[in-house]
C-alpha cells in the first residue's frame, strides 16, 4: 500500500509492517510504548522506552550519521524519519537502497499529535491512548496570569537558541512564554547574551547541551528555569509527562526570581 508522509511524498508500504528502524527519538518512543515488538533498529541517542536494548534493538549511530550498511541489513518495512533532525542526503541513501522512508515534520503540539496519530497508523497500528490523553492534558492546560518572555539556549560555545517555527516555540507559547527569538530568520540563530530583546526567563534544557545549576544561568541576568530536554523538545508519549512537569518548573522560575 502507499501512503503519503508529511513532505507529501508518496511511501510504498507492505500490507502488513512487521520490522520499523526509527532514526528519531521521539518516534522511537512513540512506536517503542505503542507497539515495542515493531522496532527493530534506532539511533545511539534513543532512550526511550528505556527497555529498547532488553527488546533487542540494534543501535544505527546518530540522527545526522546513520550507519546506512546497518539499517540495510536489518531489512526494515519502513525507516522513520524527521525534516529537522535527520540529513536529507542521508534520506536519500536509504531510499536508494530500495528501502521505505517515512518524514515527520513537526513544528507545534497539535501538529505533533496529528503526524504521530499519522505515523502510528502507516505502522498498522491503532490510535493509543496516550495520544488521547496528551491531547486532553494539553487542551486543559490554564495559561498563566502573565506571559513571559524568555530566550531558550541550546547550546554554548557558540551560544545558540530556539528561534522561528520550532515545536519548542509551539511548546512554551502554550505555556504562556514568550520566545524572544521566534521572530529570528533562522531556527536556531546563534546570539550573545550580552545583546538579547528584554526577557525576564531563561529556559536551559538538559538536551542537546547538558545546561546544570553551574553551567548556564551564570550568564544571565534574567532567572532561569532547568528543564528536562525530553519534556521540552520530544513529541510523543513525553507530552503526557510535560504537560504536568514544565509548568510547574517554569513556576519555580518565577518563585525563586521573587523569592528575597
Amino acid at each position: 500500500m502507499n501512503v503519503v508522509d508529511d513532505e507529501g511524498r508518496r511511501v510504498p508500504l507492505p500490507a502488513t509492517v512487521r520490522r520499523v528502524v526509527s532514526l528519531v527519538p521521539s518516534l522511537t518512543e512513540a512506536v517503542g510504548v505503542t507497539e515495542p515488538g515493531l522496532l527493530v533498529g534506532a539511533t545511539d541517542w534513543c532512550t526511550h522506552p528505556d527497555d529498547l536494548d532488553e527488546h533487542g534493538v540494534t543501535r544505527v549511530r546518530g540522527t545526522k550519521n546513520p550507519d546506512i550498511d546497518t539499517i540495510v541489513a536489518l531489512a526494515p518495512d519502513v525507516v522513520l524519519a524527521n525534516a529537522e533532525e535527520n540529513k536529507p542526503e542521508e534520506l536519500e541513501k536509504l531510499r536508494a537502497a530500495g528501502l521505505a522512508v517515512y518524514v515527520t515534520d513537526i513544528r507545534t503540539v497539535d501538529g505533533a499529535l496529528r503526524s504521530l496519530e499519522r505515523v502510528l497508523a502507516a505502522c498498522g497500528l491503532d490510535r493509543p491512548a496516550w495520544i488521547d490523553g496528551a491531547r486532553a492534558a494539553w487542551d486543559s492546560l490554564a495559561l498563566p496570569d502573565h506571559t513571559r518572555r524568555a530566550v531558550v539556549p541550546i547550546w554554548r560555545k557558540p551560544w545558540m537558541a530556539v528561534g522561528s517555527d520550532t515545536f519548542t516555540g509551539s511548546v512554551l507559547a502554550r505555556l504562556g512564554v514568550e520566545n524572544v527569538l521566534a521572530d529570528s530568520p533562522e531556527r536556531y540563530p546563534r546570539f550573545d547574551p550580552a545583546d538579547l530583546p528584554a526577557h525576564d526567563l531563561v529556559v536551559l534544557p538538559d538536551e542537546p547541551y547538558r545546561f546544570t545549576a553551574d553551567d548556564g544561568p551564570e550568564a544571565f541576568e534574567a532567572p532561569s528555569a532547568l528543564v528536562s530536554g525530553r519534556l521540552l523538545t520530544w513529541y510523543g508519549p513525553s507530552l503526557l509527562e510535560a504537560a504536568r512537569v514544565l509548568p510547574e518548573a517554569l513556576a519555580a522560575a518565577d518563585e525563586s526570581a521573587t523569592t528575597p
